[in-house]
């Protein structure tokens, strides 16, 4: 498989990091860390999609992200010795992920420094999500916000399937309240766009979502 955040890397650089990498295997609802457990590697996802949750300062367990094939997560563990986890996540259904563990990490980049490219890579591709989100919340109207999770939920689960996240989970991704992903997702169902189930959302229009979204 490639991952498209390592495009641009050379490949022999990318699977040395796989040779070295473990697979691992979730089932739905497993845990693959919690948040404060050791970070002791770095995940990329091969099957399925996990939910990152994060506690907020209230005490709020919420999702704030959701990753599939091609992403990765617990990058920080190959760059900052000795960190906790500052997220827990989860399989949302069957997943596989091959593991980098630190140890491995570390004897790779001994002999092949130039690893490092790869790290890089998923480093960056992490700021440019944060920042974008960031931008969103000081700049865009929450309903545009709704709008692009659901853009960016379609491209992870595929046109016309089903995006199984509640609406709570949803006003979780774009920062707001389930009343509001209410009210935007009933409006894309009166357009045609959406199709509402218990608990699931399917995208019937994935191009009229992206341009509102845009």
């Amino acid at each position: 498989m490639r991952w498209r955040l390592v495009a641009g890397v050379p490949e022999e650089e990318v699977q040395r990091l796989i040779a070295v990498a473990r697979r691992r295997r979730f089932s739905r609802n497993e845990v693959v860390f919690h948040r404060n457990d050791p970070a002791d590697s770095l995940h990329l996802v091969s099957k399925g999609r996990f939910a990152i949750r994060i506690m907020t300062p209230l005490g709020e367990t919420v999702t704030i992200g959701v990753r599939g094939p091609g992403d990765s997560f617990g990058e920080m563990a190959l760059v900052a010795d000795g960190r906790s986890r500052s997220a827990t996540v989860g399989a949302l259904e069957e997943a596989e992920t091959f593991a980098v563990y630190v140890t491995d990490f570390l004897r790779l980049r001994k002999e092949h420094p130039s690893v490092d490219q790869v790290l890089i890579a998923f480093l960056a591709e992490e700021v440019r999500r944060q920042n974008q989100l960031l931008l969103e919340a000081l700049y865009l109207p929450v309903e545009r916000r709704v709008l692009r999770r659901l853009h960016e939920l379609t491209n992870l689960y595929g046109p016309e399937a089903e995006i199984p996240l509640t609406q709570e989970q949803l006003a979780e991704l774009a920062g707001t309240s389930r009343a509001t992903v209410n009210r935007v997702l009933r409006d894309e169902q009166e357009r045609g766009a959406v199709e509402l189930r218990r608990g699931k959302t399917v995208v019937l229009d994935p191009e009229a979502i992206s341009a509102r979204a845009r």
